[in-house]
């Protein structure tokens, strides 16, 4: 098995828009994703509402012709900094393809992103029960501390 190349993804492309939404179903079929894959609502939206985002950033991991990994990133700002951040919303590999270093090879090709457009840093969320994911994440450099050095936690409220 060679080294994926990791590629922009090209909407305008079938199998780039194809990969984004199968990886992304793997991705919410896991357990600790919640176990439950994208309803068909959900799937015909993603590709036209991912592409709407000016602030948008996608990249796959590509085996050939074969997407086997995916990161879905957005441009936010930090106003501590003031400087614009990339966050790391979704990151998905392939299960026959995790341990062989396409995570890392996706965040590569985002904090490069992030560094072109000026950011002032990378964010992301995982959850505590990832270990292989935060793991990864402090193994390249990731940490969950504060400016104070407390833990930080990523908190929602679902409005739908």
């Amino acid at each position: 098995m060679s080294s994926p190349s990791i590629v922009r993804a090209d909407f305008e492309i079938t199998l780039h828009r194809t990969g984004v939404v199968e990886l992304l179903d793997m991705y919410a079929s896991e357990p600790l994703q919640g176990g439950q894959p994208l309803d068909r609502e959900t799937r015909s939206r993603l590709i036209p509402g991912l592409a709407a985002q000016a602030n948008g950033r996608y990249f796959l991991a590509m085996d050939s012709d074969q997407p086997v990994g995916v990161a879905i990133c957005f441009i936010g700002f930090s106003t501590f900094r003031a400087l614009p951040l990339l966050n790391v919303h979704d990151l998905a590999v392939r299960r026959d393809f995790r341990g062989l270093g396409v995570g890392t090879q996706l965040l590569s090709a985002a904090e490069q992103e992030a560094i072109q457009l000026g950011c002032c840093k990378l964010t992301l969320e995982v959850q505590h029960e990832n270990v292989n994911a935060r793991r990864l994440y402090e193994r390249i450099g990731f940490d969950s501390g504060g400016p104070a050095g407390a833990d930080s936690s990523f908190m929602t409220k679902s409005l739908c």
